[in-house]
């Protein structure tokens, strides 16, 4: 285990349980559609990969780069798209696949930005979702875990560019972030 990891909350055993369960559930939803799945770099890339390999069903895959954190421990509150998706998804069925849904105000801007492209229809994949224990202005539609107010790195989550390489998922010690 890193040192800068206070404790381990998904392993890797139970992550990839956990996509296999969910890509089980778009399967029944999607079989026969083609959706395109949409990562969200550079955090949701892991799960990306994972999940459209558990699909048993053809899918297109595409990327969106956006930032809001830069390297903060917190949102900046505001969400530069840094790339858009190559796809035309005008017409098609979109799934936009994230790391982790923590206040949603990121998330909720991309979504936003995706459906003036109009798809048919427009899902949302996380990761993880954060209890915050306060009204997000959108709910995942597939998500693997809940998970408390911690501070987690792993399985493409990172800090300031670090720990994204961690095959599991850990809750970050305080002094490895302290001061931002």
């Amino acid at each position: 285990m890193n040192t800068d990891i206070e404790r381990i909350l998904f392993g890797q055993a139970q992550i990839a349980g956990a996509v296999q369960q969910l890509a089980a559930e778009i399967a029944a939803d999607y079989r026969g559609k083609n959706p395109l799945l949409i990562c969200v770099l550079k955090g949701g890339s892991v799960f990306h990969a994972d999940l459209m390999r558990a699909l048993d069903f053809p899918v297109e895959i595409d990327f969106i780069a956006a930032r809001s954190y830069g390297m903060n421990s917190h949102s900046t509150g505001t969400l530069e798209i840094l790339k858009p998706p190559s796809a035309d998804i005008s017409g098609r069925e979109v799934i936009l696949v994230e790391d982790i849904l923590d206040t949603g105000f990121s998330l909720a801007a991309l979504v936003h930005t995706l459906l003036e492209k109009k798809p048919v229809s427009l899902k949302v994949a996380v990761f993880l979702d954060k209890m915050l224990g306060v009204q997000k202005p959108i709910e995942a539609d597939y998500k693997c875990f809940d998970a408390d107010n911690e501070f987690l790195v792993g399985y493409g989550l990172d800090y300031a560019e670090r720990y994204r390489n961690l095959p599991y998922v850990g809750v970050l010690k305080r002094e490895a972030y302290n001061g931002n």
